[in-house]
């Protein structure tokens, strides 16, 4: 585990959640050759296994944005890289990262960071006050209709988004950007489909990894940034019978997962 003592407070910090993204589509496109950027930039080139915090967006955030990242599949305890003081946690080490904060963005806030938030589906959508309790977490929160669900270039539109919140800052920067792509519906990004399915699921992802150099960049500009890339949680496409998530199936519980270091000068 790496000492996150030595990262809060002098790197940039970026959150990613490709939400929805299964870790089966995942790891196949990365074998393939079809991730190139993520392949770059991930270690040894390879998504790790883990179980999601939660099997859909809100409960799976709630956890994630207290300092619940999805938990290695191997037997634990596993240490967190970040932690809310809680007296007995049995998932705090000496690298942990405690704050005394109900929140990780609260948290980060009274380490000096400022703290931005680009939503993607409805749960960050700030239109009601359910859509609006996690963006309210942040100091800076966006959310427009071209970052949602049903926006065939949504991540570029979000990316843009973060350039204008962060590129001027001199502060260190928490960044948290829930990418809305691989979110049903994603039909749109195989030319010819009709419908979702597996197949249009990576083809979304494949957008998602064209683009993602661009956020690298963006984050990289002023200093060393620690970035976590993961799924949320995943979703069915008729496996067994279901379809969709908020059910306890595999496919919705594992997801990819890693976390890096990104150095100024490495992301044109």
């Amino acid at each position: 585990m790496r000492d996150m003592h030595a990262i809060v407070g002098t790197y940039d910090v970026l959150l990613v959640t490709l939400d929805t993204l299964r870790y089966d589509v995942a790891a196949e496109l990365l074998a393939a050759g079809r991730l190139p950027t993520l392949a770059r930039a991930l270690p040894d080139g390879a998504w790790e296994r883990r179980h999601a915090p939660g099997s859909f967006t809100y409960a799976a955030h709630a956890a994630i944005l207290a300092g619940f990242l999805p938990t290695p599949t191997a037997p634990g305890p596993h240490p967190r890289l970040f932690a809310a003081a809680f007296p007995g946690s049995e998932t705090t080490a000496p690298g942990t990262y405690v704050f005394d904060a109900a929140d990780l963005p609260s948290g980060l806030a009274k380490a000096g960071y400022h703290t931005v938030c680009v939503g993607g589906v409805g749960f960050f959508n700030k239109l009601t006050p359910l859509g609006a309790a996690l963006p309210s977490l942040f100091a800076e929160s966006h959310w427009r209709p071209e970052y949602g669900v049903t926006s065939p270039t949504s991540f570029e539109e979000q990316i843009a988004c973060a350039e204008t919140a962060v590129r001027d800052r001199t502060d260190p920067v928490f960044l948290f950007l829930n990418v809305s792509a691989l979110h049903q519906p994603n039909h749109f990004y195989l030319p010819g489909a009709t419908g979702d399915s597996p197949a249009t699921h990576a083809a979304a992802l494949e957008y998602v990894d064209r683009h993602i150099g661009r956020l690298f960049a963006l984050m990289t500009a002023r200093r060393p940034c620690l970035a976590i890339v993961c799924s949320d949680h995943g979703t069915a496409y008729g496996e067994d019978g279901y379809v969709g998530h908020r059910i306890g199936h595999e496919v919705v519980w594992t997801v990819p997962y890693s976390e890096f270091v990104l150095h100024p000068g490495e992301w044109p």
